[in-house]
């Protein structure tokens, strides 16, 4: 029986449904209508890409210029899963891609690729042209709500405070919502629920690249909170006992401890924290001193400093790091130079919970491979495909994420124009 259609209940007919207009989602949009398939993306969002801006709004990390076999070791337990993609599409690729928008890369001091003007609307936008000129038909404010019972697409259009119901029969659809960090940006991960009606099975959706817990005292919080820590290096144990360490930098945050190094460890810590109820950080603050190089500098006559004042002098220490060693250590070891120089090379903070997905950068968790075939097709649901955060994987900050978003939303989308192609055969 035809589903009933007035104005605020609508059926409508494409090749392809594409629910989700991130990075993944537009590039298996990009694919998929280059093969000359007629392709339909929905977003919840005003407007496409809106968490590919926000990551932006720092520079525009795009990608990471190490060689591939070190590239892949940064996804560390999914290496294995997402490497056929990678190796399909790897971030020199996705460089070349980006040139062929139009838009020239360079690659910075640290490795990392950015746009020449560090911005990503101007990549989006040239993308998004592309796509127009392809025929991609972009459907802001329109909420992917599951299946019908025909197994038709249940979709929830906003537009002027009112909703209209829609349901889009789909030859193909292609599932990029990503994970649930950032949800005002869309990301809410309201997909597990439908998912997990259809038996496909689910890791826990948990913060990844994300900020750390400490109570801090009132004193140090009000001193320091939002104060960049400069030139450590952060370490942490895994659950073999293996020492983990980045060097760089953190930031003193009210709750606790976040930034680009945290990050780096962020997996380790969170899941050490699942399985402990803590995790310890150690902190060394002076990575290019020796404890002993520390001793020497100690010993040296004080005459009429505080130790405050004379640790400043002698060790180039900032306000921030005197206020961490203060906060960490017992008044006693301010008098044993032995013990201050172990506290300045290890300082442990024991780390108390993490905060919440919403805050994180990105989310660990998602569809588990085993549920998708070898083209990202969901084995028990034929001709639904899967892109980006939305699968289980994680990898650090630095590019990876995104390299792993444009790599899986091509392979999804290759996957559908395969399976599209057998269709009509």
């Amino acid at each position: 029986m035809p589903l009933p259609q007035s104005p605020s209940h609508q059926v409508s007919h494409t090749q392809v449904a594409i629910i989700g207009g991130g990075p993944a989602g537009l590039m298996a949009a990009e694919v998929i209508a280059s093969a000359g398939f007629r392709v339909a993306l929905y977003d919840a969002m005003p407007s496409v890409g809106r968490k590919f801006l926000l990551a932006g709004v720092g520079g525009m990390n795009i990608t990471h210029s190490e060689p591939h076999e070190k590239l892949l070791t940064r996804y560390a337990q999914s290496s294995s899963s997402l490497k056929p993609f990678l190796d399909k599409f790897s971030a020199d690729q996705l460089c070349q891609w980006i040139h062929g928008l139009g838009i020239e890369t360079f690659v910075g001091s640290s490795g990392r690729v950015f746009p020449t003007d560090m911005k990503a609307a101007p990549l989006l936008r040239a993308w998004l042209h592309r796509l127009r000129e392809l025929g991609v038909q972009i459907n802001p404010r329109h909420k992917w709500m599951g299946w019908a019972e025909d197994g038709s697409l249940n979709i929830s259009e906003q537009k002027n405070n009112e909703e209209i119901k829609k349901n889009i029969v789909a030859d193909v659809m292609v599932l990029a919502l990503g994970g649930a960090s950032w949800q005002r940006l869309g990301s809410d991960g309201s997909w597990v629920k439908l998912l997990r009606e259809k038996d496909i099975q689910i890791a826990e959706l948990l913060p990844s690249n994300c900020g750390f817990e400490y109570p801090w005292s009132e004193k140090f919080q009000e001193a320091f909170s939002g104060a960049p820590l400069q030139t450590v290096r952060l370490s942490a144990n895994d659950s073999d006992g293996v020492l983990h360490s980045v060097r760089g930098e953190a930031m003193i945050a009210k709750t606790g401890i976040e930034g680009t190094s945290v990050y780096a460890l962020s997996a380790l810590l969170r899941d050490t924290i699942l399985a402990k109820g803590s995790a310890e950080l150690i902190i060394d603050l002076l990575p290019d001193l020796s404890e002993e190089k520390i001793i020497a500098q100690l010993n040296k006559p004080r005459g009429k400093n505080s130790v405050s004042n004379f640790l400043r002098k002698q060790l180039n220490l900032p306000p921030v790091k005197l206020g961490l060693l203060r906060e960490l250590t017992p008044a006693s070891i301010w008098q044993d130079n032995k013990a201050l120089a172990q506290a300045l090379k290890n300082l442990r903070i024991p780390l108390t919970g993490f905060r919440p997905i919403d805050e994180a950068i990105s989310s660990a968790g998602g569809i588990n491979f085993s549920e998708l075939d070898n083209a990202l097709m969901l084995k028990k649901l034929p001709g639904v495909f899967c892109a980006g955060e939305i699968l289980d994987w994680e990898a650090p900050t630095g590019g990876y994420l995104l390299t792993a978003c444009f790599a899986t939303g091509r392979a999804a989308g290759e996957g559908a124009v395969k399976y599209l192609q057998g269709l009509s055969q």
